[in-house]
């Protein structure tokens, strides 16, 4: 444990590096790397970008969670909380039941990031300039619901029963048939809102002391929201577009690591990304051992394990407000 503490982002790393191996040894052509032109084409174009997509993916939900979870000092918080999700699952939806998705194939991911950048411009505007984390979340969750309601109107008003079921599928979440043009559109905005997202480790540090005691160190609480949410909004606005809402990763993955960086945010944010990266990866590999023909989707799988730890988490939460 001592060495765990002392290390921690060496053993995620190192954990990372063998979820990341493992992924690319896994597949529909078996397991370990193949051989031929062919077989090497199928690795190249689908493993490969899956692979990635998930490290990026789940780097994204697990380090946007510690940042709204020390941002806003509440263990609950998730990036889903700031209305990004829904609004890209909105525009995802919108692109599918319109039938835009069908002509143009990139339609679905840019009609996501359309919707996750709609949704944090309401978010804001809703906030207002100073306001606080109370305020924030409150309009995250408005936006959220918003959001959510018109995702249930689209679905209601289609149709197409197989445009429906396309809906349905990809609000579960899932990496299959995502190839390196998926890769180019979600890295650059996932990896822009990473970085943005740790540059506020050392405010992090002095926000955990209380607002006060952040604003005498000379902390700019309005610049640090701003930073939050436009991190937030970059990296799981990507995430979600190019592979549906995936759950419960930015939930449970800074609540599991905080005892091996001391409880100190700035400390959780690079290893809740390693630890959610390697998660996801994990998960996406087991899908395709459990689940060969793609029948369980990656989100579902993500809330069956989140979803237990979600309810224990409330209850201790319970236990330690009550008497």
């Amino acid at each position: 444990m001592i060495a765990v503490r002392r290390a921690p982002l060496a053993w995620l790393g190192g954990l990372l590096a063998i979820a990341f191996a493992v992924s690319l040894l896994v597949g529909p052509a078996g397991i370990g790397f193949p051989g031929g032109a062919g077989a090497w084409l199928i690795f190249s174009e689908i493993r490969l970008p899956r692979a990635i997509l998930g490290g990026l993916i789940g780097a994204a939900l697990g380090l946007s969670g510690a940042a709204l979870q020390g941002y806003l000092r509440n263990p609950l918080a998730e990036p889903g909380l700031l209305g990004v999700t829904g609004g890209a699952s909105l525009g995802a939806v919108i692109a599918i039941h319109t039938g835009a998705s069908a002509a143009f194939a990139l339609a679905l991911p840019l009609g996501g990031l359309v919707g996750a950048s709609l949704a944090t411009a309401a978010v804001l505007a809703l906030a207002g300039r100073h306001s606080g984390p109370v305020t924030l979340i409150l309009a995250g969750v408005a936006v959220s619901s918003v959001a959510g309601a018109l995702t249930t109107l689209a679905l209601n008003l289609s149709s197409n029963p197989f445009a429906a079921v396309e809906l349905v599928f990809w609000m579960l979440g899932s990496l299959n048939d995502r190839s390196l043009v998926h890769v180019w559109i979600a890295s650059p905005l996932i990896l822009a809102g990473s970085a943005l997202l740790l540059t506020l480790r050392a405010d992090l540090d002095a926000l955990s002391l209380g607002e006060d005691a952040a604003a005498n160190m000379g902390v700019a609480l309005s610049r640090v929201r701003g930073k939050i949410v436009a991190g937030t909004a970059m990296a799981i606005g990507a995430a979600t577009a190019v592979a549906g809402s995936i759950g419960f990763v930015g939930l449970i993955m800074p609540h599991v690591l905080r005892p091996l960086v001391g409880h100190e945010p700035g400390r959780l944010l690079p290893a809740s990304a390693a630890g959610g990266a390697a998660l996801v990866l994990a998960a996406d590999t087991a899908l395709r051992l459990i689940s060969p023909g793609g029948e369980l989707k990656l989100g579902v799988l993500t809330a069956l394990i989140g979803a237990p730890f979600f309810l224990w988490l409330v209850v201790r939460t319970a236990r330690e407000l009550g008497p």
